[in-house]
């Protein structure tokens, strides 16, 4: 089976790669819901297939989610969802890195490092941010965050996992979003000996 994605989403994806139709956004979107009614997902903090600082990864102390904004999605959206993954890692799954519901189904934002309202587990099972963490000898990784307008508000309890997010949003995506953020970590000497070494 390919993981290739359908073309819809190949063209909306910055650097599409060939493991992008594992993503969330192949299973419950498709051409017709991409991007509907000018439905958009941007960020701040980083431009579409630019690079996330390292103030939003594991390479940086007190690492933060990013800042994220999105444009109103078209009527009838009662609640949106996020879901953010690692679409160059490998394995059948692309790694969940932020699972968030609750949002309220109008034009909005989250802040830099904002608790969203309700917070699914992530690939390492925890409710919160995963900082991307890629092997320091992979080129650059895409973090792909992809938002869904549903028709209907979730009734997913905080804490619950991709598959439940997944299987109460098919059948009610009316719109999405997709915005990419790369990152490849420094060697470890890069920039000398670490900056903390004194403050041990």
């Amino acid at each position: 089976m390919s993981n290739a994605a359908p073309s819809w989403l190949a063209g909306a994806i910055e650097g599409s790669g060939a493991g992008d139709g594992r993503l969330t956004i192949a299973r419950l979107a498709d051409e017709r819901s991409l991007g509907r009614g000018g439905f958009a997902l941007s960020s701040p903090a980083f431009m579409d297939g630019g690079e996330l600082d390292p103030s939003f990864t594991a390479d940086e102390e007190d690492a933060v989610a990013p800042p994220l904004e999105w444009t109103a999605p078209p009527p009838g959206a009662m609640e949106l969802a996020l879901v953010v993954e690692d679409a160059d890692a490998p394995g059948d799954d692309a790694p969940c890195h932020w699972l968030v519901w609750g949002i309220a189904g109008q034009r909005g934002k989250l802040l830099e490092g904002e608790v969203p309202p309700r917070v699914g587990k992530n690939a390492h099972r925890n409710s919160e941010w995963l900082l991307p963490e890629p092997p320091r000898e992979d080129g650059a990784h895409r973090y792909v965050f992809q938002l869904f307008a549903l028709d209907l508000p979730l009734t997913l309890m905080p804490g619950a996992g991709r598959d439940e997010l997944v299987a109460a949003m098919k059948g009610h995506v009316v719109a999405s979003a997709v915005l990419t953020g790369k990152y490849k970590r420094q060697a470890e000497d890069a920039g000398g000996e670490p900056w903390d070494d004194d403050f041990v």
